[in-house]
């Protein structure tokens, strides 16, 4: 008798109350079905030249799966990256960019309209951009603004300190690639747009990243570097870049002065889904506003509908970024409710980077559509 009491006695501890199993089943209902997110990683880790690699899923704001593979420093040393550690989240940084310069649209302090020579007059008076009068905050935004790139510059270089004029200077040097109005990558659009911010707020990038982002959202671990040697807080994965013997050279404090608004925010899987969840929900802008982020440019075709298989919600293409020595991708739903964030670090050069980001969009396919 005693035994069958104790058996009871585990049985009673062991299953919820019926309003606690009832509450579970009605908070798990509508949760997509995940696979093994650390073993979709492991697939990630073993590709050539990646070194480690954290990512994480979140639900309506809620952790669901998570995983770690590789290590922390080149050659196996160093032990796992925490799931949570903060990395570079790279061209991610853009929206975030953008949507604070949107929020100053709304706001009714500058005008999408509005000319570079008109909110920034030094650009012009001092010849750092070409043809500046012609130039919109919209072209800076969709990168139509055919302004040259600064970048790159040499990612060894960890200690000089340089001032967005003198990177303004880097890309006044270059040939203009495309004509205003035609889409093409440049760093420099973003470095302008957070030069305005700094102009129209009157406070540092930094500190108004913190004031409409991360304090109100609860990003908790997300910061924005802006000048050597400041690095990346805390256990986190290092990223290595081949210089020009082929060495491998370690790149983990990667010079955050230029980066900025065109790159520089370090964050988490957490944060960065955060940050997703309240723009897709409409709580950091309104939808004609956000339209200007996420609608293709005129010419382009609509993204195509649909996720990475039937029964889970759709996933919008990742928002990604890269720098010598990392990835970062983060993919959300269309209702903000789900996220994957995904963070690798590499050694080698942009083959290897490329090779990272694909194997990071092929374990989307493994994540969300379990076989089981």
């Amino acid at each position: 008798m005693a035994g069958l009491a104790g058996a009871v006695l585990a049985l009673a501890i062991a299953l919820p109350d019926a309003a606690t199993a009832a509450g579970t089943v009605a908070e798990n209902a509508g949760r997509p079905k995940i696979a093994d997110v650390q073993k979709a990683l492991e697939a990630v880790a073993a590709t050539p030249g990646v070194v480690g690699v954290i990512g994480e899923v979140y639900y309506d704001g809620k952790r669901i799966g998570r995983g770690s593979a590789g290590s922390r420093l080149l050659g196996g040393k160093g032990g796992k990256i925490p799931s949570n550690a903060r990395y570079r989240i790279g061209s991610q940084t853009k929206q975030m960019t953008a949507t604070i310069v949107l929020q100053l649209v709304k706001e009714g302090r500058l005008r999408l309209d509005d000319k570079l020579s008109d909110v920034l007059p030094q650009v012009a008076e001092r010849d750092l951009v070409e043809r500046a009068s012609e130039i919109t905050v919209r072209h800076l935004i969709d990168l139509t603004s055919g302004i040259p790139d600064y970048l790159p510059v040499d990612p060894l270089d960890f200690t000089t300190r340089y001032t967005p004029t003198q990177l303004l200077q880097i890309s006044r040097g270059r040939q203009r690639p495309v004509q205003i109005g035609t889409w093409n990558y440049s760093n420099t659009n973003y470095l302008l747009l957070g030069m305005i911010i700094e102009r129209l707020t009157g406070r540092g990038l930094a500190a108004e990243f913190d004031r409409r982002l991360f304090t109100p959202l609860k990003m908790t671990d997300s910061y924005l570097p802006t000048r050597p040697p400041q690095g990346i807080k805390g256990p986190h994965g290092h990223g290595y870049w081949a210089d020009e013997t082929g060495t491998l050279r370690d790149v983990d404090r990667l010079n955050a002065s230029t980066l900025l608004g065109a790159g520089g925010v370090i964050s988490t899987a957490r944060d960065v889904s955060r940050f997703q969840q309240a723009f897709q929900q409409g709580r950091l802008l309104p939808a004609d506003l956000r339209k200007v982020i996420t609608d293709p440019l005129p010419g382009q075709a609509p993204l195509p509908p649909g996720g990475p298989c039937a029964g889970n919600p759709e996933l919008l293409p990742g928002r990604a970024g890269a720098a010598p020595g990392f990835t970062a991708t983060t993919y959300t739903s269309s209702d903000g409710r789900l996220q994957y964030a995904v963070s690798t670090t590499v050694a080698g050069r942009d083959k290897e980077r490329q090779t990272a980001m694909r194997a990071v969009s092929e374990s989307v396919k493994v994540v969300f559509c379990p076989t089981n």
